[in-house]
Formats: structure tokens, sequence, C-alpha cells
């Protein structure tokens, strides 16, 4: 081959490496942006159990549920119980919930201990008769926001303890949106149980997992149910692993700029649910089955 045609052709080689590599990590970017995606789960939850007939509805686009193992709050009685079967036999995950005491029924560090146990005790036999596997996080619920009084907190290391020992495992559902506390301090509850988890030196930390609640636009993207879930450490709380970025009905107040993703009742409603018939909260997670439930 002549030198010219040697060079020519190893300059035109030369030039198919240069296209190639750029093309080639472009494609290695879109697969990583795709696996984060994927990585993040949809879930709802919701304090009155959908119906039977719903369920088919919101697997097409969830891939958890909330599943109350007590009444929630405001409730005498909880629709939940015995549903567990079917959700799973759907494929559906779980967010397991039990409710949690108000700050006001908390009087001091011995009725702290002994309600903290108690709650622990019949989440625990709740949990059990439900066909939860041992090891399974049992979220429970606090509705107050902001920095919580030390018999609360006491309270929440006895229900730990006692979840534990029970063999299931603690976790929280709490605000993660700050309030000021004056003179450039702020606060948020989740931060302040985790301060408080191993409040004396010789404890070991429970070891909550978290479940956050943060609506407000941003960081929350509103009423939005798609796959593509955003990470739970959008929320303003990096350790969480799960978020619940809409709730029903809105906040008017912390969500005027999503607002045009709600429906005009200002619910929130599935993709599928053309009718409007089961308002909901939207969640993010990182796992499938935040609660590890569904085994």
């Amino acid at each position: 081959m002549p030198l010219t045609s040697r060079l020519l052709l190893g300059l035109l080689l030369m030039q198919a490496i240069a296209n190639f590599i750029p093309r080639t990590a472009a494609a290695a970017s879109q697969r990583n942006d795709s696996a984060a995606v994927a990585d993040n789960y949809l879930g709802f939850d919701r304090n009155i159990y959908p119906g039977d007939a719903a369920l088919p509805v919101l697997r097409k686009d969830f891939s958890f549920a909330g599943f109350w193992i007590s009444p929630p709050p405001g409730e005498t009685s909880n629709t939940w119980i015995g549903k567990r079967a079917l959700l799973r036999q759907l494929g559906f995950g779980f967010l397991v919930l039990y409710r949690g005491r108000e700050v006001r029924e908390i009087k001091n560090a011995a009725d702290s201990a002994d309600k903290g146990k108690h709650d622990a005790r019949d989440g625990a036999a709740s949990a059990k008769r439900e066909g939860f596997p041992a090891g399974t996080i049992v979220f429970l619920d606090v509705e107050e926001g902001g920095r919580l009084p030390p018999a609360y907190h006491a309270y929440l290391r006895a229900w730990a303890d006692a979840l534990i020992a029970a063999g299931y495992h603690p976790g929280v559902y709490c605000s993660a949106m700050p309030v000021n506390e004056g003179h450039g301090v702020q606060i948020t509850t989740a931060d302040d149980i985790r301060n408080n988890d191993d409040i004396r030196a010789n404890e070991a930390p429970r070891g909550f997992s978290y479940w956050v609640y943060n609506d407000a636009c941003p960081p929350a993207p509103g009423c939005v149910a798609k796959k593509s879930a955003p990470a739970p450490s959008r929320s303003g709380t990096p350790y969480a692993a799960v978020w619940q970025f809409a709730q029903s009905p809105r906040r008017k107040e912390f969500t005027a700029r999503c607002a045009a993703t709600y429906a005009r009742d200002g619910n929130c409603y599935a993709p599928g649910d053309a009718v409007g018939a089961w308002f909901l909260d939207l969640n993010s997670s990182t796992s499938a089955d935040p609660s590890g439930g569904a085994k």
C-alpha cells in the first residue's frame, strides 16, 4: 500500500475512534441516569383502605403501599386489617404504620416508658397477626412538627427498644420541614429525633429508619405520579429512606408553586383514577418494599 494511502487510512481510523468514544461515554451516562431513576420507587398511602377493586389500578403506577396496623389518626377502626395477602399477591411492597401518641399524652419520664413499651408490644402483636415477618420496619406516625419535648424522646426510645425486643425494626414517620426557632436556629423533627436517639453515653443508637414528609414546592414536585420518582435525599433529609412529597388535600401555604399538579379539588390522584375515587399521599423510596414486609 502506498505511504499516502496508509496515512489516509490511519487518519480515518483515528477519526472513527474519536467519534466512537463520546458516543460510548454518552450511552454509558444515559445508562447510569436510567439506573439512578430506576433505583427510586413510587408508592402511595392513605388512612382508609381504597377497596379491593382499586388495587389493580393503583398497582400500575405504584410499587408499594402504606399499611396501617393500628387505627389511623382520627379513626377508631382500621380498614387495612386482613388485606396484606391481597396486596402482596398483586406485587405491592409495604410501608407499615402504627399511630404514635400525641405530645400532650406523654406526661413524664415514667409515663413515657410505660406508653412506649405498651405501643411497641401492641404494634408488634398486630404486625405478627397480619403476617409481617420478623425484621419488618414499623414506622411510628409522629404528626407534630418541630422540636419534641424530652418526655416524648423518652417515649420514642422506649418504643424502639421494646419493638426491637419483639423482633421488629423501628422506623418513624415525621416532618422534614424546617421550623424557625429564632436567632437563626432551625430544626426539623427528623433531625431532632436523630440527635436524641442515643441520648445517654452508654446507649447505642436504635437505628431508626426515617420516612419524612416535606410537601413544600420546592423541593417537592407536587402531585406528580411518574415512574421516575424523586430521590428521598431531595427531601432535605439526606438519610431519609422514604419521602412523602405530596399530601391530600394539598396544603395551600406550602404548595402554591405546584398547585397545577393537583386536581381541582386540591387532592392528589393516581393517573389511572379517571373519576377521582381515591385521593392519595405520594411517596418515593430507594426500595420497592421500604418496610421489608413483603417477604
